[in-house]
């Protein structure tokens, strides 16, 4: 049988199911078009897809494969293909995928493997076959489960090399050389870190995860949130090390492994998720000046514009950052929670569709989770707890390195300060908090 092994969110030869389907084969990876060409040149997740390609190909080189490189649409590609018996990939959930994927199937047989996440979709569902809307009754049957589940690595088959042109890049039928330059982006300051070398460094210090993680000045997070969105580590890998652990408390970073799964598993059964309010007519008030003030880390508010530089310059935000932001964009300044999915879509390294929409309506009140509507974060409160001496704060925020960490925590002083390259708060919490449970109250429907 020839098959073609359509490398995704997957880009690893160490334990993937793609490579335990045997035959002759044809290794692929598309650089897809339709979603490069709406991203800027400066797009940093397409500098490490790219250098995770590079890698992969190189790895397959030295298990006697090679890596068959395309930038285009999918569905024009695959109708390139002749004398292929069906294609093997990971599935997806979001709508893009799902379509474009169907597209595929029609030109191919499609064998869809299930890689990204722990779970299949229908593999956690109620008695009656409907799928569990809360996450505590998930979790529970999920980890049960998840007890008897097959964890162990996947073999590499045997396989025959497709006799093809691997090199370079193949644009519009033409072959130009493996460089970001040639599919319209530029390199940016991108760092390889092995996600093995990330988990063993995790594992030394996981006792501290459940009480630390959240605190910004400390190093208590697996940093494997980029590599388990494009796949640089298997999920089964990450699993069986936390199992292989004698006496440390592995639970709380198996439930947030788990928490992942379960907003992906409500993507795929309720796809209008990813960009429709699942209840309440909270749709926010669209005001540019806020939306810039906050795309341009100008709010005034430290632990804010502090989470906003550190994703614009690196592509990432500490997680409990991301809900103080999340909360202040949709509580605070009263704005759409589909403009803040947008601009995290656009700028986070580690971007997973069902993971940041449903993020943002937790924050919104309009998601599926029981969160009350009327939970709005105090943004100084959350920097005063978790960012005690602000260290975090000035780290991305250097104008305020002569503030003794009291006053950048103070909103009082903030409103009546005069910094040098600083703006004062561009809202008062108090009041923006009574304004949007008033706006919430009217909507709650």
């Amino acid at each position: 049988m020839r098959r073609i092994l359509w490398f995704r969110r997957d880009l690893r030869v160490e334990d993937n199911p793609l490579l335990s389907f045997g035959g002759e084969v044809l290794p692929i990876f598309i650089f897809d078009e339709n979603i490069l060409k709406e991203l800027p040149r400066s797009d940093k997740r397409v500098g490490f897809i790219f250098l995770h390609v590079e890698k992969l190909k190189v790895d397959l080189q030295k298990i006697g494969l090679d890596l068959k490189i395309f930038y285009g649409k999918p569905e024009e590609i695959f109708e390139s293909f002749k004398g292929f018996d069906e294609v093997v990939a990971s599935g997806d959930y979001d709508a893009y995928a799902k379509e474009r994927d169907t597209k595929i199937s029609h030109i191919m047989h499609f064998r869809y493997l299930s890689d990204t996440y722990i779970f299949k979709p229908k593999d956690v569902l109620k008695e009656n076959k409907e799928p569990y809307l809360v996450f505590t009754p998930f979790y529970k049957k999920a980890r049960a489960i998840l007890s008897g589940k097959n964890i162990d690595e996947v073999k590499i088959a045997e396989h025959i090399l497709v006799q093809e042109d691997y090199e370079g890049i193949q644009i519009k039928g033409k072959i130009v050389a493996l460089t970001l330059d040639n599919l319209g982006f530029m390199q940016e300051n991108i760092k390889i870190v092995s996600p093995h070398t990330k988990l063993e460094a995790f594992l030394e210090k996981i006792d501290a995860y459940q009480e630390k993680r959240d605190y910004l000045s400390v190093d208590a997070t697996s940093a494997l949130s980029v590599d388990l969105r494009f796949g640089t580590i298997s999920m089964r890998a990450v699993l069986r090390a936390l199992f292989s652990l004698k006496g440390a408390d592995v639970e709380p970073f198996i439930r947030q492994l788990i928490f992942r799964d379960f907003y992906a598993y409500l993507l795929f059964h309720i796809p209008t998720l990813q960009f429709q309010n699942y209840k309440h007519n909270f749709n926010g008030v669209e005001d540019e000046a806020k939306f810039r003030a906050f795309c341009e880390a100008k709010t005034g508010v430290p632990i804010v514009d502090a989470g906003i530089i550190e994703l614009l310059q690196t592509g990432q935000m500490h997680n409990r950052v991301r809900m103080a932001v999340a909360s202040f964009f949709t509580k605070d300044l009263l704005l759409p929670w589909q403009l803040g999915e947008r601009f995290f879509a656009l700028h986070l390294l580690d971007y997973d569709l069902a993971s940041n929409a449903l993020s943002w309506q937790w924050s919104a009140g309009t998601g599926v989770d029981p969160q009350p509507y009327f939970r709005i974060f105090n943004p100084y409160l959350q920097s005063k707890k978790f960012d005690k001496e602000a260290v975090y704060i000035k780290r991305w925020l250097p104008q305020l390195n002569d503030l003794k960490p009291k006053n950048i925590h103070d909103e009082q002083f903030l409103l009546n300060a005069t910094i040098k390259n600083y703006p004062r708060p561009v809202i008062v919490h108090k009041e923006a908090k009574d304004r949007a449970l008033n706006y919430y109250k009217k909507n709650a429907v």
